[in-house]
Order: structure tokens, then C-alpha cells, then sequence
């Protein structure tokens, strides 16, 4: 008798076992929200990207004739309005804040005042990562620096900077206080035919994607990587635009009602094929595509994390070398120092999301490098991307080869026959250092 009770008390259990309900997955802690932003530079405001004529005024405006414009030309209208987009990204031990802005290069102080900013309004993230998507058709007036002023951007003038500022900021916040669940993925894909080399050397036609999307399935944001000159407009273009890389943006945020958020790649050797707003149309067309082709491939990770890193490369002295501006006939010695006009470090940045690794760049890096540090994967990533043009923008940055070769990109390579290397090795240490950390915290 006790036994068929406790024989029957077996099989309740188990019915009841049975019954219950499977325990439910486990919430992913990362939280994300996405923002895109117009900027709205004032009407007159210069284009930054290429510093001769006939962009270049012919006599500096000493008169004051223009508000905003001093060495360049002011600009004649709007074509396509430039943005700041912003991603917040946080699983509960760091956060990051990426902003990708259609300008031509990342000021380091625009970075500094818009960190205070936001630590101001109580967002402070570890890790702040600015993109500028290398566009030659964006709003000049904004950067500190007196040497790229004079070269390319115009002299900084408080109203437009502000107006970019206040862009970035309200993205930045925006992203924030849009924070949810959220699941993340990495993938790629190719395009090619679009590019040719400046160096003649081979490019690299991967095109990288984040996808971010909420825990049931809905977009929060994608986050595109690949390496391009934004020049398919010409220097004779006087309209506001953010380029191919913009029409490319504009494209795939229509199909996905998402911020769609542009990282450059090893651009210093790339240029586009095709030019002028068909052009960019093209291009920006089948980046788009095939951008959206990977994010349909691509399945969120159950449970990614996030890993930030940062690091230093000692660069040499900036100098400007007599033979690669002037022809080689010039002995290799003679160049022009320029002081303190550039930093003889360089931060970088490098951040893992899931299973793809992103470093920062602050200028160009020549196409072999980038592939370099791609392939520094080292079993700890599935992908690694460059993150150029972001955070800062120091110039171009050649191997030696290339560097010993008179051409525009050789002459506009401030620091030298080993600046590329240097940052190349030091971009490559910073991941062997975040992948170390990303498998100690995993134990």
C-alpha cells in the first residue's frame, strides 16, 4: 500500500514536471536606441573637401562680405540636407555612443566639447565614437585646426559649429533616452566596380554591417562600413551634400524606417568611378542594395555584450615632404616641419559588439593597411572593421612604398614614410588587447 502511494506520488511529479512551463530565455542585457538629426547649417556656410579653385575664394573675404566664409567660397543652396546620426549602445558594464556625421573629417575638439556636453546632461558614456563619413560636399566652418582651415574646411565660425554641436548633442541625447532591449549581429558582403585605386594597388571591396534590432525583431538601427571617397561630386559642386555615402543612407532608411549610420573605411587610396549626382545616385543605389542584402542574411546573437579599449600610437613629427608635393626630383630630405600644428600621438579607439570588433582611425589609412588590421581577427573576432575618419583627422596615412612615390596622397601624408605603419601596429596591439579582455571575461 505505501509503495503504490508513493509510486503514485512518482507520477504526479512528473505530470507536474512536465506541465510546467520551459523556463523562459534570458533577456539580453544590451539596451540600444538610435536618433538621426538635421543638422541645418546656415544658408552661405562653405564646403570643406578640396582646397583649390574654384572652391578657394580668390582673395580671402578680409572685408567680411560673407558671414561664415573666409578662404573658401560661400555655398549656393542645398541639395540634400547632411545629418548627425547617433547609436547608444550599453549591456550594463560599458556604453557607447557612435555618431556618424556627414562631414569631411572628425574634429578632435568638436569630440571634447560634445563629451562634456553630454556628461552635462547626465549621459556619460565610456566610450564616444564620432564618424565623419568623408563627405567633400559638408559644411566647412567648424574645425579648430588653423593648418586644415587654410587646406580644406574654412576657419571655424561659432554659428556653424554650434549648429553642428547642437546636432550631435540632441542625436546623441535622443539615442539615449530611446534605450531598449535590444540584440545585436555582425555580417558582410562585396561590392565592386565602384572604386579604383589612387596607388594602383588592390582595394578592398567588403562592405560591413551591425544590425540592431529590438528583441522582437523590430530595427533600431544598422550601422554600414566600407571604404570610399565622398567625392562622385566635384570640387565644382557649391551644394550642400553629404554624397554617395548619403544617398546610400537615404536609401536604406527608407526601406527600414531606421537611422542607417555610415563608418568609412581605409579610404586613403579609394576613389569612386562614377561622378556627379548620377553618379552618386548609382553608387549610393547599389551600396544600399547590397548593405540591405547582408541585414536580411545577418541573425541577431541571443546574448552579445559589448567591450571597449582604448590606446595611443606615437606618431613622428609632422612635416610636409618637398618631393611628394613638388616632384622627385626634390632630394627626400627637404621638408617643411610643421611644429605643433598636428599631435605627435594619436588616440584610438578600438569597441566589440558581438562578435565584430571596430578600431578607430583619426584620418586615411591606405588600403593595404586597413586589410592588415582586418585581418588581425586573432580567433577572437568573427569580423574586425576600421572605423577612418573617426575621432579625430590627422591626414593621410601611406605605408612606405607608397609614400616614396610624389602624388596627392604622399604629399598630404603629414607624418611620414612610417606614420601608417606605426598606427597600423598600434591599431592591431589595441585589438590583441581587447580580445584578451574579451576572453577574460568570459572565465
Amino acid at each position: 500500500m505505501a509503495a503504490c502511494r508513493r509510486g503514485a506520488w512518482v507520477v504526479a511529479l512528473l505530470a507536474l514536471l512536465a506541465a510546467w512551463p520551459a523556463a523562459a530565455a534570458p533577456a539580453p542585457r544590451l539596451l540600444a536606441g538610435a536618433a538621426s538629426v538635421d543638422i541645418g547649417v546656415p544658408d552661405g556656410t562653405p564646403l570643406a573637401g578640396y582646397g583649390g579653385f574654384p572652391r578657394r575664394a580668390w582673395i580671402p573675404d578680409v572685408l567680411d562680405r560673407h558671414p561664415y566664409a573666409f578662404w573658401f567660397r560661400p555655398s549656393q543652396g542645398v541639395h540634400d540636407g547632411v545629418k548627425a546620426r547617433a547609436l547608444f549602445l550599453d549591456d550594463g558594464r560599458a556604453a557607447l555612443i557612435w555618431l556618424a556625421v556627414d562631414l569631411v573629417g572628425a574634429d578632435p575638439s568638436l569630440v571634447v566639447e560634445l563629451r562634456g556636453r553630454l556628461v552635462r546632461a547626465g549621459v556619460n558614456p565610456a566610450g564616444l565614437m564620432l564618424s565623419a563619413s568623408h563627405t567633400h560636399s559638408g559644411p566647412g566652418a567648424y574645425a579648430a585646426s588653423a593648418l586644415f582651415a587654410f587646406i580644406a574646411v574654412d576657419r571655424a565660425v561659432p554659428a556653424v559649429r554650434g549648429r553642428i554641436l547642437d546636432a550631435l548633442e540632441r542625436a546623441a541625447r535622443e539615442a539615449y533616452a530611446r534605450r531598449a532591449p535590444a540584440r545585436v549581429g555582425t555580417g558582410v558582403g562585396e561590392v565592386t566596380g565602384i572604386t579604383r585605386s589612387r596607388v594602383r594597388a588592390p582595394l578592398d571591396p567588403e562592405l560591413g554591417v551591425l544590425k540592431v534590432v529590438a528583441t522582437d525583431g523590430r530595427p533600431i538601427a544598422l550601422v554600414w562600413n566600407y571604404a570610399i571617397h565622398g567625392t562622385a561630386l566635384g570640387r565644382d559642386n557649391l551644394l550642400v551634400s553629404g554624397d554617395l555615402m548619403a544617398e546610400a543612407s537615404s536609401r536604406i532608411e527608407q526601406r527600414l524606417g531606421v537611422p542607417a549610420l555610415f563608418v568609412n573605411g581605409a579610404v586613403a587610396d579609394v576613389s569612386p568611378t562614377a561622378r556627379g549626382w548620377s553618379g552618386a545616385a548609382q553608387i549610393g543605389e547599389r551600396l544600399a542594395r547590397e548593405a540591405l542584402a547582408v541585414w536580411e542574411r545577418v541573425a541577431p546573437e541571443s546574448d552579445a555584450s559589448l567591450e571597449l579599449a582604448t590606446g595611443r600610437a606615437a606618431l613622428p613629427a609632422p612635416a610636409v615632404s618637398a618631393r611628394n608635393c613638388l616632384g622627385r626630383w626634390l632630394p627626400g630630405w627637404l621638408r617643411l616641419g610643421l611644429g605643433a600644428a598636428l599631435p605627435r600621438t594619436a588616440e584610438l579607439l578600438a569597441v566589440r559588439i558581438g562578435g565584430g570588433a571596430w578600431v578607430s582611425v583619426p584620418g586615411e589609412l591606405q588600403t593595404r593597411l586597413g586589410r592588415e588590421i582586418k585581418a588581425a581577427r586573432m580567433g577572437r573576432f568573427e569580423h574586425v572593421f576600421v572605423a577612418g575618419v573617426s575621432n579625430d583627422y590627422l591626414g593621410y596615412f601611406l605605408d612606405a612604398d607608397a609614400y616614396a612615390h610624389p602624388s596627392y596622397v604622399a604629399c598630404a601624408s603629414l607624418h611620414g614614410e612610417r606614420g601608417g605603419e606605426l598606427l597600423r601596429d598600434a591599431a592591431v596591439g589595441l585589438l590583441a588587447r581587447l580580445g584578451a579582455a574579451t576572453e577574460a571575461g568570459r572565465r
